[in-house]
């Protein structure tokens, strides 16, 4: 049943406006924190690693956060038009199930979002003449921060759920991203869950995410998804019709 509500919840997005957001929005921070690595190189000398703090930063804190809760609203929006949702409480899969279809629907999105952000990235290195893309850590960067966002996303769609209006979803998924500008400063990145996609992408600080460790990062994103997910799923399955 599962894949089948992964399927429908495909058809849905297929001919979904959202899918402008995923294309143009990585864009301008890609050309913000591009500009900003050509107008600084004489500060801005380690190359790759100083032109993905420059994308990351603009990236990580501003847009990703948005695209995200917009991705999250959206894929919930559409059950709160026409009283959808009524119709697909009833169909004969278990609320647990039709949460986690969104949530899965949400994370491939995010996945999508991470390897065109990645594509950007080497393409404006390529345009202001660097080479040899580090590509192992280049790939490290997104799972890591792929991990990361999937905190985010679990978060949102719970948000998503329960609140009917599309900006507000939108604007705390935002107001997360900047909080976890706030924590990473403090050096509290590691364990507030708006920082962790920031964390695991090294934005900004390319050095931390190795001092800390991997496996305790893996950890805390764990943690937080299956927390986050046993939620959705508890509330779900006690909703209204």
């Amino acid at each position: 049943m599962l894949f089948r509500l992964l399927k429908a919840e495909r058809m849905k997005l297929k001919r979904s406006p959202v899918w402008l957001a995923f294309l143009i929005m990585p864009i301008i921070p890609a050309f913000l924190g591009t500009a900003n690595y050509v107008y600084n190189q004489g500060v801005l000398t380690k190359e790759w690693i100083s032109l993905w703090t420059q994308h990351t930063l603009f990236t990580d804190y501003f847009f990703l956060p948005i695209m995200l809760g917009v991705y999250c609203a959206y894929i919930m929006r559409l059950e709160y038009a026409n009283h959808n949702r009524n119709k697909l409480f009833t169909i004969p899969a278990s609320r647990a199930a039709i949460f986690l279809s969104k949530l899965i629907t949400a994370a491939v999105m995010l996945v999508l979002s991470e390897i065109w952000i990645c594509a950007l990235f080497v393409i404006s290195g390529h345009i202001v003449g660097l080479e040899n893309p580090p590509w192992g850590t280049i790939a490290a960067w997104c799972v890591f921060g792929t991990l990361g966002g999937m905190v985010t996303v679990s978060i949102q769609i719970l948000f998503s759920m329960f609140l009917k209006s599309f900006a507000l979803p939108v604007g705390i998924s935002f107001a997360g991203g900047l909080s976890g500008l706030v924590f990473l400063a403090k050096h509290l990145g590691h364990i507030w869950p708006y920082s962790l996609m920031s964390y695991g992408m090294n934005a900004n600080a390319p050095q931390e995410l190795t001092q800390t460790g991997y496996a305790g990062f893996v950890i805390v994103c764990t943690a937080y998804i299956a927390i986050f997910t046993f939620i959705g799923a508890v509330i779900a399955s006690r909703m209204d019709i």
